[in-house]
C-alpha cells in the first residue's frame, strides 16, 4: 500500500491496564480498569511535545490513519491529524484513547465485572467528564507524559479538555475547546433525555441485560442516533443535501421510506446499531449532562476557569445550534473576566455541529497557525 499524503499510515491500537483503583465521582470505583490507546508521531526526550485528543459521544481511539493495508476508512479525525496537517505528527506526539465507559475496548459495560465474571451491562457506574480526565491522567503518567503541551477536544471532547484546564491546570499548557459550551443547555439535556428513553422503552432492552438475552435494543438506538444526527445537522445543511425530494416520482401514500432525508436518517441509524453499544451511549449522554464545572465552584464559571494556568483556543460555527458560538463565547467571557490567556475563532460554516470534523480551510487554517506556534514556542 502507498500510504497517502498527510496520513500516519497503519497504526496498532494498544490496551494499557491500570491496576490501582479509580475513585469515581458517583462514590463508587473501578478496581482495575483498561484503556484502549493509538498513538501518532514521536515523544521527543523531553516529553514535552505531548497532544491529547478528546472523543466525543460516539467517538473513540482510532482518530487518524489505517488499522490495515486493506482498510478503507480512515480515523474519524485523519482530515486533521497526521505529517503536515493541522495537529502535525511531525512535531507532535499525538494521543488518542477510548473513554472509560465506551464500548471500542477500554473498560465499559460490555466489559467483563470481576464480581460476576459476567458483563457489566447497567451495574457499570455512572461517569462524569471528571472521572474521564482522571483516567487520562493515569494514562498520562504511564506514558511518562508530566504536561501535554496540549489538549484539544470538540462537543463533550471539549468539556474534557476544560475540565483539564481546571483539575490539572499544571499538566496542560494549551487548551482546544472545540464547538463546545460551559455546561449543557436545558434543550439539550432534554434531546439527551428523549434519545434514552428510547433506548430504555425499547422491550429489548431488558434493564441494560441484553447481553445475556441475546439481544440489542436496535430500535431504541437506532432512534437514538437519528435524533442526535438530525441535531449534529443545520436545517440549510438538510435543506441542500435532501430538500423535501420523494424517492418516487408520487408519493406512494404509506409509511414506508419515501423522502431521501428519511432514508438517509434510517441508514445513519442501523449503521449505529452496528457500532455501538446501548448501555454505553447511556453513560456518554449522562456525563454530558452532569458537566458543569462552575457547579463546583459556587455556581460561578469565572471562579472555576480561575484554577486554570493553560492559554486557550476556543473555536465556534456558525451554524452550530447544538454548540452554539454564543455557548463558545461564554467560555471566552469567564476565561477573560478570570485574567486567563484566551483567542476566539467564529467559522464560517454551513454543516452544523459536525462542523468540527470536517476539513473547513478556514477551521484547520487557525488550528494550524495556533498548534505551530505551541510547537515552536516550547515548555
Amino acid at each position: 500500500m502507498n500510504t497517502p499524503v498527510g496520513s500516519v499510515g497503519v497504526v496498532t491500537p494498544q490496551k494499557l491496564v491500570f491496576e490501582e483503583a479509580l475513585a469515581l465521582d458517583c462514590g463508587r470505583s473501578l478496581p482495575r480498569f483498561e484503556l484502549m490507546v493509538e498513538t501518532y508521531g514521536q515523544l521527543n526526550a523531553a516529553a514535552s511535545n505531548a497532544v491529547l485528543i478528546c472523543h466525543a459521544l460516539s467517538g473513540d481511539h482510532h482518530a487518524a490513519g489505517l488499522h490495515s493495508e486493506d482498510d478503507s476508512k480512515p480515523g474519524w479525525w485523519d482530515n486533521c491529524i497526521g505529517p503536515g496537517k493541522p495537529i502535525d505528527t511531525d512535531r507532535f506526539f499525538v494521543v488518542a484513547l477510548n473513554n472509560l465507559g465506551g464500548c471500542k475496548g477500554s473498560t465499559g459495560p460490555v466489559s467483563l465485572n470481576p464480581d460476576n465474571g459476567q458483563p457489566y451491562g447497567p451495574d457499570f457506574p455512572l461517569l462524569t467528564v471528571g472521572d474521564w480526565v482522571r483516567s487520562q491522567a493515569r494514562l498520562a503518567d504511564r506514558l511518562g507524559i508530566r504536561q501535554w503541551a496540549a489538549v484539544i477536544g470538540g462537543s463533550l471532547g471539549g468539556m474534557q479538555v476544560q475540565q483539564w484546564a481546571i483539575e490539572f491546570p499544571a499538566r496542560i499548557r494549551h487548551a482546544v475547546v472545540i464547538a463546545s459550551a460551559p455546561e449543557l443547555s436545558a434543550q439539550n439535556i432534554a434531546f439527551n433525555e428523549i434519545a434514552r428513553q428510547a433506548i430504555l422503552s425499547d422491550p429489548d432492552f431488558h434493564g441494560g441485560r441484553y447481553y445475556e438475552q441475546g439481544t440489542v435494543p436496535s430500535r431504541g438506538l437506532k432512534l437514538a442516533r437519528m435524533l442526535g444526527h438530525i441535531t449534529y445537522l443545520s436545517d440549510e445543511a438538510m435543506r441542500a443535501k435532501f430538500g423535501a425530494e420523494l424517492k418516487a416520482a408520487t408519493p406512494a401514500f404509506n409509511f414506508d421510506v419515501e423522502f431521501e432525508v428519511e432514508s438517509y436518517l434510517r441508514h445513519q441509524g442501523q449503521s449505529f446499531v452496528d457500532r455501538f453499544d446501548a448501555n454505553t451511549y447511556l453513560l456518554m449522554t449522562k456525563a454530558l449532562d452532569y458537566f458543569d464545572p462552575a457547579r463546583d465552584a459556587g455556581g460561578s464559571l469565572v471562579d472555576a476557569y480561575r484554577a486554570a494556568q493553560a492559554k486557550f483556543l476556543v473555536i465556534a460555527f456558525a451554524s452550530d445550534w447544538r454548540f452554539s458560538p454564543a455557548r463558545s463565547r461564554e467560555i471566552v467571557r469567564a476565561l477573560v473576566a478570570a485574567g486567563r490567556a484566551v483567542s476566539y475563532a467564529e467559522i464560517d460554516s454551513q454543516l452544523g455541529h459536525d462542523d468540527f470534523l470536517m476539513p473547513i480551510p478556514q477551521y484547520h487554517g487557525v488550528l494550524r497557525t495556533y498548534l505551530a506556534r505551541v510547537a515552536e514556542e516550547g515548555p
